[in-house]
């Protein structure tokens, strides 16, 4: 008996690229046709969001915004916002076939991102730009014209995803607005910098890379023919020259480099420091003094000019404090979730995973206290909150005010 052949597949298989605009598809959640405005940094990812949604048939208008003097840019690499990557955004829209447009926020960037970075190293902070201006230039002017332009949502190339929750937890844990997600790739991730997204803005937001890893997408970029497919990631802070933060304060806050005493945990004054715009929590590497033991920046004392250094262990933290929180989770507030004792995941750098621990009110004002003790948090980063039920979904978070040393 001859055998059943099974019929030949003469289906063509599906390409990274067919399968990267259905995911591209199913991230927006519109019907094809709705116009969205996607937001151009002329980099990589930016760009194939563009491209991505214009091949899965949706109106798309690209906007890209200069932040800074794109003359001192120009020949920058690893920039973005500015320069050649304008040029870029631009010739990639003609190459999609779509409208699109620059916008000139040099003097907000300026004041709301710039001005704020240098104003928290004078007070003794380790602030984070990116998030600065998520939160305020991109997320929020930026989202403002987008909706000028008629557009039902805004599409960012960031790694994140935002998901609706499942149709069984609707009305629980949330009601049926979206989740702030984890991106797929943990090595892309970039919840952390964007903990400050609201709920509202969170309803008008897409991020059509957030299911897919870097390859992924340059492989992407490679079949839609993009120039930039190549285009090397950008690095540092975007408007650092080289990343010497202190170029940039010192132009625009000289007193950060008053001298000062630098100064042990137990008062002795172990010699001069040459501003304290120069120095962060935790550092080793640069404070020229000398007692033996390796010595650690412990604190700022912004208002004495002071740099407190000590031992590594006087780097370990018990409980920190909150201030500009945005919060995500059941809960009405960051305030209501802390007076409900609420458990969490915390993590209070870009590149630590997060730990375990319990928000609390003290005087009105949230606070987090460590299930143990974590090393080297500094005022002025974030500390990004998850859900210890569902790892991946970001509560929200705050900026951290003030820190609480372990009793050792």
């Amino acid at each position: 008996m001859d055998a059943i052949l099974a019929p030949i597949d003469t289906a063509p298989a599906a390409t990274a690229l067919d399968r990267a605009v259905e995911q591209a598809r199913a991230a927006v959640g519109l019907p094809v046709g709705t116009r969205i405005v996607a937001a151009m940094s002329g980099g990589v990812d930016s760009t194939v969001t563009a491209a991505l949604l214009a091949k899965a048939g949706y109106d798309v208008v690209g906007v890209t915004l200069q932040l800074y003097d794109h003359g001192a840019a120009i020949s920058r690499k690893g920039a973005c916002c500015a320069g050649q990557d304008i040029l870029d955004a631009r010739m990639a829209a003609e190459r999609i076939g779509i409208p699109h447009y620059v916008l000139d926020y040099e003097s907000r960037f300026k004041e709301q991102v710039i001005e704020d970075f240098a104003d928290a190293y004078l007070r003794g902070e380790t602030p984070i730009p990116c998030v600065r201006c998520n939160q305020t230039v991109k997320f929020r002017d930026l989202l403002d014209v987008a909706r000028d332009l008629g557009a039902e949502a805004m599409a960012t190339g960031h790694y994140v995803q935002r998901a609706m929750p499942a149709p069984s937890k609707q009305g629980m844990g949330g009601g049926n607005r979206p989740q702030l997600r984890r991106a797929a790739d943990p090595a892309k991730d970039q919840s952390y910098f964007l903990f400050a997204t609201t709920a509202e803005q969170l309803d008008f937001l897409r991020f059509p890379l957030g299911g897919m890893d870097k390859p992924t997408v340059r492989q992407v970029a490679a079949e839609l023919g993009l120039a930039i497919a190549d285009k090397p990631d950008s690095q540092d802070i975007c408007f650092v020259p080289e990343g010497k933060y202190t170029t940039v304060i010192d132009r625009i806050r000289p007193q950060g480099a008053l001298p000062g005493d630098m100064v042990h945990l137990d008062g002795r004054v172990l010699g001069r420091h040459e501003g304290v715009t120069r120095y962060t929590i935790g550092q080793r590497r640069g404070l020229n003094v000398a007692v033996g033991d390796p010595l650690f920046v412990v604190r700022i004392d912004a208002d004495k000019r002071q740099v407190i250094v000590g031992p590594r262990e006087a780097l370990l933290t018990q409980a920190l404090s909150l201030k500009e929180g945005n919060w995500l989770g059941a809960e009405d507030s960051l305030e209501a979730a802390a007076a409900a004792g609420a458990p969490v995941l915390a993590r209070v750098r870009s590149t630590r995973e997060p730990v375990p621990g319990r928000l609390a009110l003290a005087d009105g004002e949230p606070r987090l206290v460590f299930d143990g003790l974590e090393e080297g948090v500094a005022p002025g980063q974030a500390c990004v909150l998850y859900d210890p039920a569902d790892p991946e979904r970001v509560l929200g978070g705050g900026f951290i005010a003030a820190t609480e040393r372990a009793a050792l």
